[in-house]
């Protein structure tokens, strides 16, 4: 089996994250390339990955960053060097330390990705909203490959609450009577079920599995199947809006020839 041309790394918090991530960054693409629109040809194209070769899991957990990068002379280039120091003159903002080992980790792998995607939950901290860690190590340093933002906030399942549209009435009772008991549309105001405790009223994770009734494949049809203009719209305040832009930006000129690095 030939390797893929391109390779993309991701860096996330589970499994989860990693396909709400890249299922919504493979629609972009295909929309954008006209001839990516077979899943069989961008299967064959392009790679999700971490820092090692695994089918079971193609993402790097930003909690195993620490560790891998302590260890990482066991396989990179003799090691992968350090760097330390303030961003242009401003403290490290939250996420941009472990932000700059994971990219240094990645820039160090003997086949260097064509970019890699990082991607967190806000989870409601004000401070981390803006992504301003992950654009510090970003802006800061020339990477030999684009790095893309993802922040949802407050949680991936924002993004996947954005795509729902009542299937059947079942689907739709369940619907109104969640409008109900949060006294909000959980669809377009994802991003105000921040609630920290699990199970609270507000908790966006317990008002997901209500409506998808914890079944993967419903999610899937939720970021797979809802146009991709009403994703959008839906997401202008729980960061989908923004990162489909990223992908957008640095991810489809990759694969329309425009670049391959900076």
């Amino acid at each position: 089996m030939s390797e893929p041309s391109f390779e993309f790394g991701v860096v996330c918090e589970a499994l989860a994250d990693q396909r709400t991530a890249c299922e919504l960054a493979d629609r972009t693409l295909r929309e954008a390339v006209e001839w990516l629109d077979d899943p069989v040809v961008l299967d064959s194209v392009r790679r999700w990955r971490g820092l090692e070769d695994r089918a079971d899991e193609p993402f790097l957990k930003w909690a195993h960053v620490k560790d891998a990068f302590k260890s990482s002379s066991s396989f990179a280039h003799g090691g992968v060097r350090s760097i330390f120091g303030p961003f242009n003159g401003e403290a490290a903002q939250p996420d941009a330390l472990s932000a700059r080992k994971a990219l240094l980790l990645f820039a160090a792998l003997r086949r260097c990705p064509d970019a890699v995607l990082l991607v967190r939950d806000s989870d409601a901290d004000p401070d981390r909203i803006a992504a301003q860690g992950l654009k510090q190590v970003r802006e800061k340093y020339r990477w030999p490959f684009k790095v893309v933002i993802g922040m949802a906030h407050p949680k991936r399942e924002a993004w996947v609450l954005a795509g729902f549209v009542p299937r059947n009435a079942g689907e739709e009772s369940r619907l109104q009577e969640l409008r109900a008991r949060l006294s909000l549309d959980p669809i377009t105001a994802s991003h105000e079920l921040a609630a920290s405790e699990h199970g609270a009223k507000k908790d966006i994770k317990r008002a997901l599995d209500e409506l998808t009734q914890e079944d993967w494949e419903r999610e899937r049809q939720c970021l797979e199947e809802t146009p991709l203009a009403v994703l959008e719209q839906r997401g202008q305040k729980n960061g989908l809006a923004e990162f489909l832009k990223e992908v957008r930006e640095r991810l489809v000129p990759l694969l329309n020839g425009a670049g391959r690095a900076g």
